[in-house]
């Protein structure tokens, strides 16, 4: 049981899809005064349109996701003792599942601290929320921006995202932040990212810096942002124990 507070992802969009819920419902509520019967159909339908896709997007930002999320680190077996980094972690709702998995391990969380992606984001509610769960002791949060991550090459066994990389506004610019994490993580180490864009653009920037076992695959319906166009795509990769050259510029 979550014991912090985590907030709403894209909380602009949960306003506009709840708006638009309730105005075709006021509208509806009209028309069946007015007009009942098949002239009312239309609205209605769009009424109905909109409440599922607030009441999906509501489900996912403050439930759905950490089912989902528990069930993807359940499958990357950790021992406990591994070095993780979290790419974007926001208020920390994957941040801190990681680090209940956790023993002699940490987990660091790097991000820019955007209201806009996520309501509420900052450091201080972050580390609140670690302590709240009882991993205070095996979480490591900075300031960094993930095209710039500010640590060695081969830090990591383990690097993972969710809904982070996409906010970033150009594709190369989303490259650049798979080439960083790829590059921070160790030989042998694995990369696992949940996104709704551009995740075939980062499989093909990982299959060109030579990542093995790259894997895409549609999240189901706790992962939908409002409907199954917006659903989550899991991206999982390894980095070979001996990296293959990538020849450079001639």
């Amino acid at each position: 049981m979550q014991r912090g507070e985590y907030g709403y992802d894209a909380p602009y969009a949960l306003v506009i899809f709840g708006s638009l819920a309730v105005l075709t419902g006021l509208g509806t509520a009209m028309a069946w005064w007015r007009m009942p019967g098949r002239d009312a159909a239309p609205i209605t339908l769009y009424f109905v349109v909109f409440l599922v896709n607030a009441t999906s997007f509501f489900y996912t930002t403050r439930r759905g996701k950490f089912i989902e999320w528990d069930r993807i680190l359940d499958r990357t077996q950790l021992r406990g003792d591994e070095m993780v980094l979290d790419m974007g972690c926001g208020r920390g709702a994957v941040l801190t599942a990681v680090a209940r998995r956790l023993t002699t391990g940490r987990v660091t969380g790097v991000d820019i601290w955007s209201t806009t992606d996520q309501s509420g984001n900052a450091m201080d509610v972050t580390l609140r929320n670690a302590s709240l769960e009882g991993v205070g002791d095996r979480v490591h949060i900075e300031t960094a921006d993930m095209r710039a991550l500010p640590f060695p090459d081969a830090t990591f066994d383990l690097v993972v995202s969710s809904l982070a990389i996409h906010n970033i506004r150009s594709n190369a610019d989303r490259k650049r932040a798979i080439s960083e994490g790829f590059r921070v993580l160790k030989p042998s180490g694995r990369m696992v990212i949940a996104d709704i864009r551009a995740t075939r653009i980062y499989a093909d920037a990982l299959r060109t810096l030579g990542a093995s076992n790259v894997a895409r695959h549609r999240l189901g319906w706790r992962f939908w942002w409002g409907n199954p166009a917006a659903a989550t795509t899991l991206l999982t990769a390894s980095k070979p124990h001996v990296e293959r050259q990538v020849p450079g510029p001639a």
